[in-house]
């Protein structure tokens, strides 16, 4: 299938204000027409009215261009304020769909991609596109409206001063596509740049607090310059250019009107036009250089907001995640999860594999622990079930259904995930316990939150559940937060559950606190346990000791000590003591 044009990818945001726009043109096209009016009235009073003394002529002539003034003003007043609003629809609707567009990729897109880059994608691209989109068709219809009735009446008052005035048009043209290139590329980078800086700035402040704790400012600040210099360097590029075409255009504009003066001067003296004509002609003059001037900002904006739509469209462009022709929704995930030669690498490794012809299978109900060393693929495994990355050969399955056959929507919805570094939203706690469950009850998210032994601690704050937890959770402690993704599991109430290193942050004690609420909301669920403390993992159904190189032992805790090979060695460096 081809794609679609730019400019028709472009127009079709434009649909859902049809009327808007369509009034926005007409407007636009009011304030053409009226700039035209006072130079054919101003040269009907200075060449009729004037000199034969007909002042009740002029006064009504006034009279009408006073009018056409409040006309304008009017049209002018709407094209400013609904031509600006519509542009603030369609920059929502284009970070609707982006942002809609973004939540459908595959979680390799965003290990490629810095997020605030993609925020800046979001952000200051669309609002250059907004300005494009508000502006451009207004001043394509009155420069060009205003240049072409210009200089049809120019034409009609004086046909030779007219072909003066046009013979400039051709190297006009030329000069603008000699430096059209140029202008595209420079913005081009500049948004690159931008979008850089926002990804270093964003990256900076999120650890703000490692880079206190090792007074490494001067390093960030190193960092940002570098990205600033790059920011420095685009933006040079852009501008040069530009300076050349505002100059360039304005030294040409100059000599049109010195061209014009000159040969109006020599046409008057000859007796080939009149003074009426003359001043009309340079009023005239003057309302085809304004449209000029205005096409020249016009150009910068194009560019600008040509490039900013470039990216929007590359980010669109980018292929969501797929459904396996034939793929349903279940209502249940129940059985056995098992993995057959499972093959898999990353986008970008090289080639690498991270799990090579695993098989391994997971008892329905059962709770099974993966340890082993880091790199062996334990995380990966798990990320792998609920389908966040797609395997390269093998299959896996739950209760003899092959995954890639359930929709990941719906297999996602069965899958409930604690990890060592907890995301919580800026927002309430309410809002983040029920963030798994968007129309729970208050009550509901209260009883899930007992479970997690998180209640008593939330109503003895002032705000109780309404209480703002800051950025990414900062006003909580570690073991809090844990609490909270808890509760967001206990409230979602998945058939399988995966603690990816759930813990493993945590001190001894506050763990130790956990584990009560862990154990409660692994109970009677298919659970996987990654952790490299094995003090967590002693009483698991079954322990798998995973490598690079795949399952190297299986079985209980008991075991696999007196089996006495890597798992035994393993727990032996992190219990020197006696056994606890």
């Amino acid at each position: 299938m081809q794609k679609k044009s730019l400019l028709s990818r472009f127009s079709a945001y434009y649909a859902p204000y049809k009327k808007m726009f369509a009034t926005d043109i007409f407007m636009s096209t009011i304030i053409t027409v009226c700039g035209l009016v006072y130079p054919l009235i101003t040269r009907k009073i200075i060449n009729t009215y004037v000199p034969q003394r007909m002042f009740r002529e002029m006064m009504i002539s006034v009279a009408i261009v006073f009018v056409v003034y409040l006309l304008k003003e009017y049209a002018n007043h709407w094209v400013t304020y609904y031509g600006h609003m519509m542009g603030v629809d369609i920059q929502n609707d284009m970070q609707r769909d982006i942002f809609a567009h973004m939540l459908t990729l595959p979680y390799s897109y965003f290990d490629k991609n810095k997020s605030g880059v993609l925020t800046s994608r979001v952000v200051n691209d669309l609002f250059n596109i907004t300005e494009l989109a508000h502006h451009g068709p207004e001043h394509i219809i009155q420069t060009t409206g205003s240049l072409i009735g210009a200089f049809v009446i120019l034409l009609t008052i004086n046909w030779k001063l007219g072909l003066i005035v046009f013979a400039f048009f051709p190297f006009m043209i030329i000069y603008v596509m000699h430096l059209r290139a140029d202008m595209n590329e420079g913005y081009r980078k500049s948004r690159s740049a931008i979008s850089e800086i926002n990804g270093e700035l964003q990256n900076s402040l999120g650890g703000i607090r490692v880079t206190k704790a090792f007074n490494n400012s001067e390093g960030e600040l190193k960092k940002l310059a570098k990205r600033a210099k790059e920011f420095w360097n685009a933006r040079k590029l852009a501008f040069s250019t530009m300076a050349r075409f505002n100059a360039g255009m304005e030294l040409m504009l100059d000599i049109m009107y010195l061209s014009v003066l000159t040969a109006g001067g020599i046409f008057y003296f000859n007796g080939w036009i009149t003074i009426g004509d003359f001043t009309a002609y340079f009023l005239f003059i003057s309302n085809f250089l304004t449209p000029i001037r205005k096409l020249m900002s016009f150009v910068e904006m194009y560019e600008d907001g040509k490039t900013g739509f470039e990216r929007f469209c590359e980010v669109m462009d980018t292929p969501s995640e797929t459904e396996t022709e034939g793929a349903e929704p279940v209502d249940h995930l129940e059985g056995d999860i098992e993995f057959k030669d499972v093959t898999f690498h990353y986008e970008g490794s090289d080639g690498r594999r991270v799990l090579e012809d695993l098989s391994l299978t997971i008892p329905n109900g059962k709770k099974i622990a993966l340890v082993g060393p880091s790199g062996g693929g334990k995380t990966t495994l798990c990320h792998l079930i609920p389908r966040f990355y797609d395997i390269d050969s093998g299959s896996i399955s739950i209760g003899g259904k092959d995954i890639s056959s359930i929709t990941r929507n719906s297999l996602r919805e069965h899958i409930g995930i604690v990890q060592q570094d907890v995301f919580l939203f800026t927002g309430t706690i309410a809002e983040n316990i029920g963030y798994s469950a968007p129309d729970a009850t208050l009550e509901q998210i209260r009883e899930a939150a007992k479970k997690a032994k998180i209640d008593e601690f939330i109503e003895g704050l002032p705000k109780q559940y309404d209480t703002y937890v800051g950025e990414r959770g900062v006003m909580l402690s570690g073991g809090q937060k844990q609490r909270i993704a808890i509760a967001r599991i206990f409230l979602k109430d998945p058939e399988i559950l995966i603690l990816d290193e759930a813990t493993s942050a945590l001190d001894n004690v506050t763990e130790a606190e956990l584990q009560q609420s862990l154990d409660e909301l692994s109970h009677g669920r298919t659970t996987i346990v990654v952790a490299h403390r094995l003090s967590t993992v002693r009483d698991a159904d079954e322990i798998v000791f995973l490598t690079d190189e795949g399952v190297k032992e299986q079985g209980t805790h008991a075991e696999l000590l007196e089996k006495d090979g890597l798992y035994a060695a393993l727990y032996q460096s992190q219990f020197v003591r006696s056994d606890v």
